[in-house]
């Protein structure tokens, strides 16, 4: 946009010989009337206009359409006013006269700066719905809420405490969190705090310095150092021991850290979002936890339901993982049969979503048609038909393997009381006369994560 017309017919003849669409506005306030009809890639403005200038064309450029670049040109260039357009956003300031090669690559770059955006901003919505709905798919009003929690938690810098039973997703709600922050550019480092041993704890999140115990042959960074600018996921936060409880807490205090053998701390910028299957309160009031960390994890409290909470969603979940695993398997599937879909709407699901996505992407490995049957899923087959498969007085003709068949009515017997009583453990180890140590290490050797709190569920 221009006043003189001269200038606004040369740049419109180079732009479009150049390969680009123009829109040409006589003057400021025309040029303000095309920008709040239409979003551009590139605004090339004079500085001094009738009633507009240069400077507001700038300033409602960058208000309205962030991504926007403005190259301002002028005859009466000074170096406040050159200084003043950057400050408020301008790509680049041209005094007249320029030539055409200046001004053109002027344009290539400012063009290609937004082409970058443009292609960072896309990939990173891709990576949002990817995150934001890949096992946390569904249109139940539970998990809608934990969705618009997500959303709104993400714009915050606070710590977020994740509470839900194992396969209910803690770690995807994490990721979705991260991805949709604005360090989502920045690392996300997840920390499984039961499955690093205590002795190597605080060498693993803080890092250590050559020489500060055996076998510490060079300087080594810590998973916080390694995720300064970005988030740290701690899964399982109340397996931490007490002495590493209150490194966190001073962590989390002060931002910073202090590898093993240090002498000095080092500053760290990061988030904390902390996750558990354990009522965390709980274990605070049993002393376990120390309870001046719960409440500096706890600042912002997400609970995933789990599945049996949200039946509703069943049915798009199973779509989904059918999706993704004939795609990666190059199977043609189009569905489920109704006698199978009754097996799985049925299930009580005590893994919940991970169990869900297993037992599909078993079915698609097992089967053999264009779409999923009953035949495919022969462990919810055995529970809705318990005596079906196996007679436990009678001997098969040609044998059996007595260990396996023993082992499969041992986990038929436990999954149909862990049905029963709702997933919670200790009824379902009453009802089998056993302990809840004893059924716990069952449900782990049936593939079933034992160590969601049965108080949780009540």
């Amino acid at each position: 946009m221009d006043d003189e017309r001269s200038m606004r017919e040369f740049l419109e003849i180079l732009l479009q010989r150049m390969g680009h669409e123009v829109r040409v506005a006589e003057g400021g306030a025309a040029g303000l009337d095309e920008l709040q009809n239409r979003e551009f890639d590139l605004v090339i403005t004079d500085l001094k206009m009738p009633k507009v200038g240069g400077m507001r064309i700038v300033e409602e450029t960058k208000k309205h359409h962030p991504d926007t670049e403005v190259i301002i040109v002028t005859a009466f260039a000074t170096a406040e006013t050159a200084i003043s357009a950057m400050k408020q956003g301008a790509y680049d300031y041209l005094t007249k006269p320029f030539k055409v090669d200046e001004i053109s690559a002027v344009i290539d770059r400012a063009l290609e700066k937004r082409s970058l955006v443009r292609d960072n901003t896309t990939l990173r919505r891709e990576l949002e719905e990817r995150h934001r709905l890949e096992d946390l798919v569904g249109r139940s009003d539970e998990i809608k809420k934990v969705f618009d929690i997500i959303r709104k938690v993400a714009a915050t810098t606070t710590s977020v405490l994740i509470m839900g039973e194992s396969g209910t997703g803690k770690e995807l709600a994490a990721r979705a969190v991260h991805v949709l922050s604005k360090r989502s550019e920045q690392p996300f480092v997840p920390i499984n705090c039961g499955a690093i041993p205590d002795s190597l704890m605080e060498s693993e999140l803080f890092g250590h310095v050559r020489g500060s115990f055996t076998g510490a042959s060079s300087d080594k960074e810590g998973l916080f150092a390694a995720a300064n600018g970005g988030t740290v996921f701690l899964d399982e936060i109340a397996e931490l021991s007490q002495p590493m409880q209150v490194k966190l807490l001073r962590t989390l205090q002060e931002r910073t850290i202090k590898p093993v053998g240090a002498t000095k701390e080092k500053n760290v910028d990061i988030r904390v979002i902390a996750a558990t299957n354990q009522a965390l309160d709980e274990q605070v009031g049993e002393g376990n936890f120390r309870s001046d960390l719960f409440y500096r994890l706890n600042v912002i409290p997400l609970r995933l339901p789990p599945l049996r909470e949200r039946r509703e969603d069943i049915a798009l979940l199973v779509d989904h993982f059918l999706r993704k695993f004939a795609a990666a398997s190059g199977q043609k599937i189009r569905g489920v049969t109704p006698a199978a879909m009754a097996l799985l709407a049925r299930y009580h699901y005590p893994g919940n979503v991970r169990e869900l996505e297993n037992l599909i992407e078993r079915a698609v490995t097992l089967n053999s048609g264009d779409e999923i049957d009953a035949s495919a899923l022969p462990e919810l087959n055995r529970r809705a038909n318990p005596t079906a498969d196996f007679d436990v007085t009678e001997l098969p003709k040609n044998g059996l393997d007595l260990d396996a068949h023993m082992s499969e009515i041992e986990r038929e017997l436990v999954m149909q009381a862990m049905d029963r009583t709702g997933g919670k453990r200790t009824d379902a180890a009453r009802l089998l006369g056993i302990s809840l140590r004893s059924i716990r290490y069952r449900l782990s050797k049936f593939g079933v994560d034992p160590a969601a709190d049965d108080k949780s569920k009540s």
